[in-house]
């Protein structure tokens, strides 16, 4: 039998490889479904020893707690802004000054793509990552660790000759991730993110590192030092080794004799950089010899030895002629600037995101009127301003239905977007197919992308419900589908019926009903039935059920054609009565904790389910309504809305024996 340690470190060499080969490479060698057999072998023995495991395997990206803040940290050297070339001239000047400081001395420039994203330094000490930290102000940033670790393409483990050193690179977010983000956003009536910088920042920056690995960061790296001094004699050594060890490193540089090649490649980037599946805005131009980057030293914030090259806006002006309306697959509605024709950076433009109505009150926008357009990679272009307006201008009106199904539309207070919350207007079917059948929802394995496209393109699945009535012959006759696939998937499909009626709550699609909002839902009514019949007041009862969940709830429950689906899925027999099993008549019924900081001897999960044993309930956030908050060392901005409100503190020696009373 295999020693365990033994098995263990060759499961996460072999990850590792996979990992390298795709969010480093882009050469993926294995499926995704491989890959997580892998990981879920790896994971089940680290469980039966946990003992062996370490900060640097592959299980341990996610799964850090959230935190209460960020540590200042003073760097090892000051990551210093550049000087910014806007023009040809601006560029030739700057080599000029390179020419003159040199005294005439031959150098060579390395040329690489300006990166649009948020500078990052990342420490390694004997090949293992300890240690990210953001730019800041230069000086002193944010020790960001936690959520780094969670990104693919930064490695945990490298091999090199260094005992400690340190990269600095870019953490970015790629056009496709930041449109999705956006689109979660604007279907949560949360603000857009107004560019893939400010998203991969506010990602990096959030307390909980889990919602950073959801949104799909990169790391490239640029600077290889130690003692914050670089460790190679020239910058393209140091961008060579570091792919060598396994950093991903931007493919796109170029070594240049002289400001010639420099320029040549500055304007070969500029025609292809709608080809990029990131955003660039320039050209970062660097003299290659670090010992002549150190003659040539620094102005008070800037090198002398570096520039970034920027490229112009890519902007155009043209007339609105229409706005109409788009129903996204969450149900968003949004209005789109219909133009006249025009050409951006080689495209021609013809048409404008305009996000939802508050973005064309703020811009004081009708049709008619002249405006300046931007363009952003290969996303819709967006309306920037009005320049004119028109001399027969027209104001535009959000409609009142969905112009797909002609379901009542809806707009929450506060919030940007109006929504159609039909979960079958067809618009939005697929994505509500495939958030139905989705892992810890209902849980219909093989039901994924693809064969739901195809299901919805033909007509066989017009309403979720139509699911239920799929025949195995009907899924033969799809394109990839044998015959053991289709029965596996029908079997799928007559599995999900048992699924207990928080799950069937959850699989709905309500907006802001989630697994742990549908068991408190189902907790206190019982069945589906009492839920739809709940008034906002009647709803708002049932624990973490505040305004707006209880609207949403109203909401679903009343537009006609999600009855219809609740029908439907009630005589397909799916379950829609429940039975708590949370612990009666114990020690804490009826009282309400929240956990903060870190317990001396129990882990935040542990807590949980011990006072959750004893018949209490552990919440997220500090309320009126919460009973006692458990702080521990390092207790932040819960602690201090504890003391605000008069709640409570207990210690977790109090907490125990609070469980221990008789």
């Amino acid at each position: 039998m295999k020693d365990p340690a033994q098995e263990i470190d060759e499961l996460r060499d072999v990850l590792r490889h996979h990992e390298h080969l795709y969010y480093v490479l882009d050469q993926p060698e294995i499926s995704d479904a491989e890959y997580d057999a892998l990981m879920r072998k790896l994971q089940a023995l680290e469980a039966q020893h946990p003992g062996l495991v370490t900060p640097d395997s592959p299980s341990q990206r996610v799964g850090g707690k959230p935190r209460e803040g960020f540590v200042k940290v003073r760097h090892s050297s000051v990551m210093l802004s550049l000087d910014n070339a806007l023009n040809e001239e601006e560029l030739r000047d700057f080599d000029r000054r390179v020419r003159e400081l040199l005294d005439g001395e031959e150098f060579h420039y390395v040329a690489e793509l300006k990166m649009d994203g948020l500078s990052m330094a990342t420490h390694f000490e004997n090949g293992q990552f300890v240690r990210a930290i953001t730019r800041g102000d230069g000086s002193v940033g944010e020790d960001v660790t936690e959520n780094a670790r969670t990104i693919r393409s930064l490695p945990l483990r490298v091999k090199s000759d260094l005992a400690r050193f340190e990269v600095r690179g870019e953490t970015v977010m790629n056009r496709k991730a930041f449109e999705r983000l956006n689109g979660e956003r604007e279907e949560r009536g949360l603000p857009r993110f107004a560019n893939p910088r400010n998203a991969a920042a506010g990602s990096l920056r959030v307390l909980e590192p889990q919602i950073t690995a959801s949104r799909r960061l990169d790391y490239y790296t640029y600077f290889l030092l130690a003692g914050g001094e670089p460790v190679r004699g020239s910058h393209w050594e140091s961008l060579e080794e570091m792919a060598r060890m396994g950093f991903k490193v931007n493919p796109y540089r170029q070594q240049c004799r002289d400001v010639e090649e420099a320029l040549a490649f500055c304007a070969a980037w500029e025609t292809r950089r709608e080809d990029l599946p990131y955003e660039i805005d320039g050209v970062v131009l660097k003299v290659d010899s670090v010992a002549q980057q150190q003659r040539l030293g620094f102005t008070a914030k800037a090198p002398r030895w570096a520039i970034a090259y920027k490229y112009p806006a890519r902007q155009a002006v043209t007339t609105v002629e229409n706005i109409e309306v788009q129903v996204g697959r969450t149900g968003a509605l949004t209005p789109v600037a219909h133009l006249k024709p025009v050409e951006v950076s080689g495209v021609t433009v013809a048409r404008a995101t305009l996000h939802n109505e508050d973005e064309i009150e703020r811009l004081g926008l009708q049709i008619g009127d002249e405006v300046v357009i931007e363009r952003s990679g290969d996303v819709i272009p967006k309306v920037v301003r009005v320049r004119a307006q028109g001399s027969s201008r027209k104001p535009f009106r959000m409609p009142a239905e969905c112009p797909v199904c002609g379901s009542k539309v809806v707009r929450e207070e506060g919030e940007a977007a109006r929504r159609c919350v039909n979960a079958n207007c067809p618009a939005r079917l697929k994505e509500s197919i495939l958030h139905f059948s989705s892992r810890g929802v209902m849980n219909i394995d093989g039901l994924g992308e693809a064969l739901v496209d195809q299901l919805v393109d033909r007509q066989i699945v017009t309403n979720i419900a139509d699911l239920y009535d799929l025949t195995a012959g009907q899924l033969m006759a799809l394109d990839r589908m044998g015959e053991k696939s289709a029965a596996n998937v029908i079997r799928n499909i007559a599995n999900s019926r048992t699924n207990p009626l928080p799950r069937v709550l959850t699989a709905l699609g309500i907006r802001f009903v989630g697994e742990r909002t549908a068991v408190f839902l189902a907790e206190a009514f019982g069945t589906m039935e009492r839920i739809a019949a709940a008034d906002r007041d009647e709803l708002q009862q049932a624990e973490e059920v505040g305004p707006k969940v209880a609207e949403e709830v109203v909401n679903f429950f009343r537009e006609p054609r999600n009855q219809e689906l609740l029908n439907r899925l009630r005589a397909a027999g799916l379950q829609f009565t429940y039975e708590s099993t949370r612990p009666k008549g114990g020690l804490l019924e009826g009282l309400t904790f929240v956990l903060t900081g870190t317990l001396p001897t129990l882990s935040r999960d542990d807590a949980k389910k011990l006072i959750e044993a004893a018949g209490g309930k552990v919440s997220s956030a500090v309320s009126k309504k919460t009973s006692f908050v458990v702080a521990g060392e390092d207790a932040g901005s819960k602690l201090a809305k504890a003391q605000e409100l008069g709640v409570p503190v207990l210690t977790e020696q109090q907490l125990i024996e609070r469980l221990s009373a008789r």
